[in-house]
């Protein structure tokens, strides 16, 4: 079995047509070409889409961090992708008290 601890590795996306790279561990990059694939999207659509929600964040992280919080948030964290957007990571009041 391979361990997935392993440094951060270079991948070359489009967005918008445009090349850039992203570094992300193996193990965010195998999630989001899964999460990409359930959804019959390229990766370079879901890494747009995502990187068009983090800018319209009031504090816009980095794409690759960006990457990571939408991957735990959607992927693995039921309930918090609405409407093909990730809900806020900070849960309300009312659903820390459920």
């Amino acid at each position: 079995m391979t361990t997935p601890y392993h440094p951060p590795a270079k991948y070359s996306v489009r967005i918008e047509g445009h090349r850039t790279s992203i570094s992300l561990e193996p193990v965010f990059w195998d999630l989001l070409q899964k999460a990409a694939a359930r959804r019959g999207i390229a990766v370079n659509t879901l890494v747009a889409r995502i990187d068009a929600e983090r800018i319209r964040s009031e504090t816009p992280p980095g794409l690759a961090g960006a990457i990571r919080v939408w991957l735990v948030t959607s992927e693995l964290v039921p309930g918090y992708e609405k409407d093909g957007e990730i809900a806020s990571a900070v849960r309300s009041d009312q659903e820390l008290s459920s």
